[in-house]
């Protein structure tokens, strides 16, 4: 008798574990882009004057800004849930959203220089900078005919794009699932908001 054969069913029950390990693997890959794709499309929905989405730009300051003043990646996420909250309320109630992210990011900012949380020490400094541009450039878009202000909130999304990215890699401040997320969304709504603009 040959002890040491293998039953036919381990083997199976084996690669049925190891095919469920891969779409796990995967699901835990890719659903942060799956999530960037569907709140493109919810924010592209109904949009016709490309300035609309200036507090976008302000929003993905932000979230970097909250992981940077807090310390924890996590804080960036709930962020995220913030703001959101805010641009669903701007673009189906009518609330100004970009006063209230501007608020917000001041409250980080007086939060990140009180506790001194960051690590390394130049993070939450390089967030805050961050910020300050995007959240100039996010009013300064709204201040311009929608040709050129879409145009510039375009240019602003692929910048913070290139920013997502160099988080990814680096695996520093924000998850990478996050920071994945936002850069399928930055490029998705760039490209809309881009050609939205160039046909104003």
């Amino acid at each position: 008798m040959d002890t040491g054969a293998v039953p036919k069913s381990f083997h199976r029950s084996t690669a049925a574990t190891d095919s469920h390990r891969h779409r796990g693997s995967t699901w835990h890959r890719s659903w942060p882009a799956a999530l960037g794709v569907l709140v493109a499309a919810g924010t592209a929905y109904g949009l016709t004057d490309a300035r609309a989405v200036a507090p976008i730009v302000a929003a993905s300051g932000l979230v970097y800004l909250a992981a940077g003043a807090s310390g924890r990646r996590g804080a960036a996420w709930i962020a995220f849930a913030v703001t959101f909250a805010l641009i669903t309320l701007q673009k189906f109630v009518g609330l100004d959203a970009l006063p209230w992210l501007l608020a917000l990011a001041a409250a980080l900012l007086v939060v990140g220089i009180a506790g001194r949380r960051s690590r390394p020490w130049w993070s939450f400094p390089l967030q805050a900078a961050a910020m300050v541009v995007l959240g100039a450039i996010a009013f300064v878009a709204l201040q311009l005919n929608p040709a050129a202000g879409g145009l510039l909130v375009a240019a602003a999304l692929l910048g913070h794009a290139g920013w997502d990215i160099h988080h990814f890699r680096a695996d520093r401040v924000v998850a990478q699932s996050l920071a994945q997320f936002c850069a399928v969304l930055d490029v998705l709504v760039a490209v809309f908001v881009a050609v939205l603009a160039l046909h104003s």
